[in-house]
């Protein structure tokens, strides 16, 4: 059989495991989390060698420059293999907003207790004048 010169972009993110299923690609494409070039594409779309593949997963863009074609699933290390990761570092974790835990039955908080856990997270709209 001879190397494909394209292949589906659903079938290309299933088979380079971004996607745990076929389907869940399809749907990411659909949803519009799935850009080809920098333009939204449907799930039919041709993915060439040299293309940049961006999927939004968990709030973030993976970047993905296409270096090799597959129409099957593969094992990850011979899927490492196909791309080229450019996605940038995530950010640092002082910059994420710190979570508020409460104890499971502690009731619902006190106005004051609201206030505290308002301040902490960012949420106070007050002015402290």
């Amino acid at each position: 059989m001879t190397d494909p010169s394209s292949v589906r972009c659903d079938v290309w993110l299933w088979a380079v495991r971004v996607y745990k299923t076929r389907s869940a690609a399809t749907t990411a494409i659909r949803g519009g989390h799935v850009r080809v070039n920098g333009d939204p594409v449907k799930a039919a779309h041709a993915v060439r060698v040299g293309d940049e593949v961006r999927a939004r997963i968990n709030g973030f863009d993976k970047i993905l420059k296409v270096k090799k074609l597959l129409l099957k699933r593969v094992g990850a290390p011979i899927a490492a293999t196909a791309y080229a990761d450019l996605t940038p570092p995530p950010p640092p974790r002082e910059f994420y907003a710190p979570i508020v835990h409460r104890d499971r039955g502690s009731g619902r908080p006190t106005k004051r207790e609201r206030r505290e856990i308002d301040r902490l997270t960012g949420r106070d709209t007050r002015d402290d004048d």
